[in-house]
């Protein structure tokens, strides 16, 4: 590769030969090529190595060297490359946003992207790219790819299950945080999602609703069971019988939940959904049912999404800060600070028509 400034054989480190230095400017209408390490370490008469640690900032350079380095660095115009640059510092280039699921499309939730903007709003800031990937639960194998990986800064984990976190490789532990449930060894953060059902089911109760099911998530996410729990509990304290029907995410879910809801408990007089869009799914299986919402049957979501506002009937639900959890999450891994085992962020009751 040609070097544009190059030592004059007859003068001392930093002199540079002007017709030499011209010719090796480039080829083809004046394109000059990039001034390398290599040119800052031979014009400031020091090691690669040595000029590669005060670029960095290295506090182990000695004043001289690392003056002298950084001040021929400026004249000649050099550019440190980032990629090695935070290689050298052992730092990384990018946070990556790893999403577990049965499948890739975990991907295209909604959800999924709200994590990946706010976490690429921290990294730009830290000058930090960011990228997503799929985890697939039946091949945790991709957590030791990303720790052998040097060019990640971090990781931001989301949908974690017990069993992926108990494989995080030792070398990726301070740098990975977890949205949704944690270990002893990875912190977590999320929404209080068991407080928020916790309220929604007492409001519920609150309106004179006594039969109430809930459509669940997935059985393989750990951090739904948290809602779950809650459900039953405040159901349990008020002497109230839980009907609980299994589902997901998407609508779909809320369609064949309400209708198995119905089929199996036809006194059902309210219905929870883990989130907005299996209750707008419920609401759509109720109405082809001939059921008034709220009339005959209350629904409830949670996360607050745009759309809940608009629906017939408005959606009662609960709010979720998806960009502040996810902030916080990148926040913390591009810190490398120490945080809490533990972060909720309280979810707040949304009263609208339908419950």
């Amino acid at each position: 590769m040609p070097h544009p400034a190059w030592a004059d054989s007859t003068g001392g480190p930093g002199t540079v030969h002007p017709s030499r230095g011209a010719a090796m400017a480039g080829t083809g209408g004046g394109r000059r090529a990039p001034i390398t390490l290599e040119d800052v370490a031979r014009e400031a008469g020091v090691s690669r190595a040595t000029a590669s640690r005060a670029l960095i900032g290295s506090d182990t350079v000695s004043t001289p060297a690392r003056e002298r380095a950084r001040a021929v660095a400026a004249r000649l115009g050099y550019a440190p490359d980032p990629l090695a640059r935070a290689l050298a510092a052992g730092t990384g280039t990018r946070l990556v946003v790893a999403v577990a699921g049965p499948d890739p499309t975990v991907l295209d939730d909604a959800y999924t992207g709200r994590v990946v903007n706010a976490a690429a709003a921290v990294g730009d800031r830290a000058g930090v790219g960011v990228s997503l990937q799929w985890l697939p639960l039946d091949r945790p194998a991709g957590l030791d790819r990303i720790a052998a990986d040097r060019s990640v800064h971090g990781l931001v984990l989301v949908n974690a299950t017990n069993g992926l976190l108990a494989r995080v490789p030792r070398s990726l532990r301070g740098r990975v945080v977890s949205i949704g449930v944690g270990s002893r060894d990875v912190p977590a953060v999320d929404i209080d999602n068991a407080g928020g059902a916790a309220t929604m089911v007492a409001h519920l109760i609150g309106t004179g609703r006594r039969r109430i099911a809930m459509i669940t998530g997935p059985r393989w996410l750990p951090c739904t069971s948290r809602m779950v729990e809650a459900y039953r509990a405040t159901l349990r304290e008020a002497g109230l019988p839980a009907r609980v029907v299994p589902g997901g995410f998407a609508a779909e879910d809320g369609l064949v939940g309400a209708r198995r809801a119905l089929r199996r408990w036809p006194d059902t007089d309210a219905v929870l959904a883990v989130c907005d869009a299996v209750a707008l799914g419920a609401i759509a299986a109720l109405r082809e049912l001939g059921v008034r919402v709220p009339g005959d049957v209350a629904v409830t979501g949670f996360d607050d999404v745009p759309m809940a506002a608009w629906g017939e009937p408005a959606l009662t639900t609960a709010t979720h800060p998806v960009r502040t959890i996810a902030t916080t999450a990148a926040t913390a891994v591009l810190g490398g600070e120490a945080v809490p085992p533990q972060t909720w962020y309280p979810s707040e009751l949304v009263l609208r028509a339908s419950a």
